[in-house]
């Protein structure tokens, strides 16, 4: 799974995944919308490669590459694991700071002023 995340972490390479979700490639045609030559765009699909992001097949003179979706599916279930996560600790911190703000007498928040955006003011009989 690192070298997925790898190689996802340059703009290049995640350029030419979403070009080849669209159909297979020539490593000239992924080459093209850079300004790069095709040494160092092979450099780009070797990374892709090495991920199992890409298979890279030789036809004739051409070598052809396209998306391997399945390494995509890994890095997306860890994903989803760690944003189901916080999601539900942001909701239960939610509920938490909700309960809080319904406890008040004025209505407003302890912590971040009233609604209006003024300071809310001590709670009586508060020496505040």
């Amino acid at each position: 799974m690192n070298a997925v995340f790898h190689a996802l972490g340059d703009a290049t390479r995640r350029q030419m995944l979403r070009d080849l979700a669209d159909g297979e490639r020539t490593v000239g045609q992924l080459a093209e919308p850079f300004d790069m030559s095709l040494a160092a765009a092979s450099k780009h699909i070797k990374a892709l490669e090495a991920a199992g992001l890409i298979r890279r097949e030789v036809r004739g003179r051409s070598h052809l590459c396209r998306l391997e979706p399945g390494p995509l599916a890994g890095a997306h279930d860890w994903l989803s694991f760690y944003q189901r996560f916080w999601t539900d600790r942001l909701d239960a911190l939610e509920a938490l700071l909700r309960a809080e703000d319904g406890g008040s007498e004025d209505g407003g928040s302890e912590y971040g002023g009233s609604e209006d955006g003024r300071k809310p003011s001590p709670p009586k009989g508060s020496d505040r």
